[in-house]
């Protein structure tokens, strides 16, 4: 059979595109029928995204009929052969066909437990976020994992794996490929390969700095890089990977972008890692095509962002923008290796890290994709958002005062309960951040002292995170914030202490550069919606001497990132490798 193609889809009447696209939701036309609406479509992602309102705007009744529409994995259904063509072919690529008898029993009693507590099957994209297909062992996990979800969790989730599932769907109706997001998806899984010891024998994902790991990433991405056709890649004195695709013009400026590989401890594979490959994707097209851009295009990937083995964040992309501190030479790791000993052992000489520092002058600007890091674009069924700055931070560290007592004996009224206060606290602080729609408070660390069950809190540590999306609103957020902690403690008659430990200014992206991504956007076919980034990147770094602007992907799995989960798919890391390679290729430098 040919493949569909978008013109053929806006041209045809309505009953023949919805006949076209039947199977994409199982057993469900009336979603193709009302998209049509939406004609012409610029793109097959336009098409996706309009099927995705479509069911959103059908409201929760509907969901959970398309949910139910769907037959079980390993189910009756199949067992019976009465599943729809693209649900065969999608558990067979699974190996749900060739079920063990074990796995077999297993599916099923998950599958009833599931049932049972949400009132609808159990759905995932069984061909996966590469489109190869999930292993039976990552369909049993995730089966483990997700039968003790919440009930509105599990309906948005089992409503994302549909729209993913009807993704692969419409790629095989239209004969498309993301090509170039496979071939970023197989560089990151090779590079997951490597972790620090310990934690690969526990088959988690760690590679801190200097480490052999982190040094065999390293490694990996200039190997990598000199295959796409960089012209230069070495390993710089902090441990950066950079790679140059030169101008035609040896006096041309020089756009600059990257990302940082170390990751957090047991984190994910996209974190960071995204942003070193999406523009490899685009070098090495461009060296396929013998073709130059108009300035010259670096690549960095940064040694290290996420501060894991010394208390250095930003190192790498510091060390760009020349604020290397050299007194973190003597800081040292859990095991007492200063970093000092550690950059002598990788073969880096500390006295060159001063002639690191890039001239601003000689750069266009700095531009960075990454995943999104939150649940934002998920739920809204968007690959890519425009980020508008990068939240600026506050964080602090305290202490609640109280007295203990004997929890038995000390009347309601009589109590200075340390936990109450901070409890109370706690809300307010959540509260107030949920006042400005885009700030948030978090308190991440909670800790009683000699805690007992049956005695009144006399004293808790913890800490407090404060972002917002510039430096106003986050002073304004703090500051209420603070008052109503010393108001709380006042009239609960205890005392606190406050230690102040980061303070990070928020990074506005810059107004062209922002719009260079937002035609990016338009040209895949999507809406452009612009969104503050919560967390710190080293394009904050960067802006601190020159203009910077970020692209987000949407991730998986709600978002999740700084963990095993964290995933995007082929698709999505495509259509940001097309809106790299739009800024590039329509980018003047003067």
């Amino acid at each position: 059979m040919p493949h569909l193609t978008i013109e053929q889809l806006n041209t045809a009447p309505l009953s023949e595109a919805v006949a076209l696209l039947d199977g994409v939701y199982e057993h469900s036309p009336w979603i193709a029928e009302q998209a049509m609406a939406q004609r012409p479509f610029a793109t097959l992602a336009a098409l996706k995204f309009a099927l995705a309102q479509t069911l959103d705007a059908g409201g929760e009744d509907a969901q959970l009929a398309l949910i139910r529409a769907h037959p079980e994995l390993a189910g009756k259904a199949m067992v019976s052969n009465t599943l729809t063509a693209e649900s065969t072919n999608e558990q067979q690529t699974a190996g749900l066909t060739q079920c063990t008898p074990q796995e077999f029993e297993r599916i099923q009693s998950l599958n009833s437990a599931y049932n049972a507590r949400f009132g609808f099957p159990f759905i995932v994209a069984v061909r996966g976020p590469r489109g190869l297909g999930l292993s039976k062992a990552q369909i049993i996990a995730t089966l483990e994992r997700r039968v003790h979800g919440h009930p509105e969790y599990e309906r948005a989730e089992c409503i994302r794996n549909i729209h993913r599932i009807a993704e692969i769907r419409l790629n095989d109706k239209f004969g498309q490929a993301p090509h170039l997001g496979n071939l970023v998806w197989d560089w990151q899984e090779s590079l997951a390969q490597h972790s620090d010891s310990g934690a690969s024998a526990r088959g988690e994902l760690t590679v801190t700095y200097l480490t052999e790991a982190h040094q065999a990433v390293a490694k990996q991405l200039q190997a990598d890089m000199l295959a796409c056709g960089f012209d230069q890649v070495e390993i710089d004195a902090v441990g950066n990977v950079v790679g140059i695709y030169r101008a035609e013009d040896a006096n041309a400026k020089t756009l600059m972008t990257g990302s940082h590989y170390d990751t957090v401890r047991n984190g994910g594979k996209y974190d960071g890692r995204l942003g070193i490959y999406a523009p490899m994707a685009c070098v090495k097209t461009l060296h396929a095509a013998g073709q130059r851009l108009p300035f010259h295009f670096e690549v960095i990937g940064f040694a290290e962002e996420e501060g894991q083995r010394y208390k250095a964040t930003f190192l790498g992309s510091g060390a760009v923008v020349g604020q290397f501190n050299h007194a973190w030479l003597d800081q040292t790791d859990a095991d007492g290796i200063t970093m000092r000993d550690a950059m002598a052992q990788a073969g880096l000489n500390p006295k060159d890290i001063p002639a690191l520092a890039r001239n601003p002058a000689n750069y266009l600007g700095f531009i960075e994709v990454h995943i999104e890091q939150g649940p934002v674009l998920n739920e809204m069924h968007l690959p890519l958002g425009v980020v508008s700055s990068i939240n600026g931070s506050i964080r602090y560290v305290g202490q609640i005062n109280g007295m203990a007592s004997h929890a038995g004996t000390t009347p309601m009224d009589r109590r200075r309960d340390a936990v109450a206060a901070l409890a109370e606290f706690a809300v307010y602080a959540e509260q107030r951040a949920i006042q400005d729609g885009d700030s948030v408070a978090t308190i991440g660390m909670l800790n009683v002292p000699n805690g007992s069950i049956n005695v009144v809190p006399g004293q808790c540590h913890f800490s407090l995170d404060m972002r917002a999306p510039n430096d106003g609103q986050r002073d304004a957020l703090a500051s209420d914030i603070l008052s109503k902690l010393d108001a709380i403690c006042t009239a609960r008659q205890v005392d606190y202490q406050l230690s102040e430990t980061v303070r990070a200014s928020a990074a506005p992206s810059d107004p062209a550069w922002q719009q260079r991504w937002s035609d990016a956007v338009k040209a895949q076919g999507l809406p452009v919606f612009s969104m503050p980034s919560g967390a710190g990147h080293d394009a904050m770094k960067l802006h601190e001497v020159m203009p910077q602007a970020m692209l987000f992907v949407r991730g998986e799995n709600a978002g999740i990132s700084h963990n095993p989960l964290e995933s995007t798919t082929a698709d999505d890391m495509q259509l940001s490798i097309d809106a790299l390679m739009h800024v590039l290729t329509h980018l003047s430098p003067h």
